[in-house]
């Protein structure tokens, strides 16, 4: 078997061991991060039935994944980078879902585009849990106000929040602290947890686990 395909099945098994053991109330959904990997490193999970891939940028989504959606509909193209706003147009025609909705402008841009092209997109709102200067995200105390603001005004369909816990930090504490929001906002998906602190995010609560390395190997730089 493809050494890719291996580490998804060992993934898979791992989850749902946690799941069972933990009894929890639903397996996540694995999106496979794509970034800098070619197709063919990708196409044996296409070819296996994933669904799920994620992608950082917006330009390297359109020339690796146009092509690939046009003969497999079933795929969910996930944008899981920084969104600039000047970018919201392509990145409303490619993607299925955004996780990194963090600023007003870039909501704004989104619901115009969203109504041009007649397509409604599946939307993360970012949360900057740890209120860290250098991350983008909208910060705990805005995050009502900015959720209201985005369902109500713009009526952008908020499916969940997603948030980055900061590095060397004690993961749980945030994502415990965003499931907690998400049950306030009565949000049903929580997109937490990635390569290194995944089954952490398992056991609070996430619903969509952004995972690359882990599957893939390590990216040449």
């Amino acid at each position: 078997m493809h050494t890719i395909l291996k580490n998804l099945n060992l993934i898979k098994n791992e989850i749902k061991e946690i799941v069972d053991r933990k009894q929890l109330k639903l397996i996540p959904e694995i999106i496979a991060v794509t970034k800098t990997f070619n197709l063919d490193k990708i196409t044996p999970l296409i070819d296996k039935g994933h669904i799920h891939f994620g992608e950082n940028k917006v330009q390297e989504a359109e020339d690796k994944w146009d092509e690939v959606k046009k003969k497999n509909k079933k795929i969910k193209l996930h944008m899981v980078g920084k969104l600039q706003s000047n970018k919201a147009k392509k990145a409303v025609q490619i993607f299925d879902y955004i996780h990194s909705l963090d600023n007003i402008k870039l909501a704004q841009k989104i619901s115009l585009f969203e109504k041009k092209l007649n397509k409604k997109t599946k939307l993360f709102i970012q949360v900057n849990a740890a209120n860290e200067e250098q991350k983008s995200g909208i910060n705990l105390k805005d995050l009502n106000s900015f959720y209201s603001f985005c369902s109500n005004e713009l009526a952008l369909n908020v499916i969940g929040l997603m948030c980055l816990p900061p590095i060397n930090s004690d993961a749980k504490k945030y994502f415990d602290l965003l499931k907690e929001k998400s049950i306030n906002l009565n949000l049903q998906d929580l997109s937490m947890g990635m390569s290194s602190d995944y089954k952490q995010a398992i056991l609070c609560g996430s619903t969509y686990l952004r995972l690359g390395t882990v599957i893939f190997g390590e990216r040449k730089v």
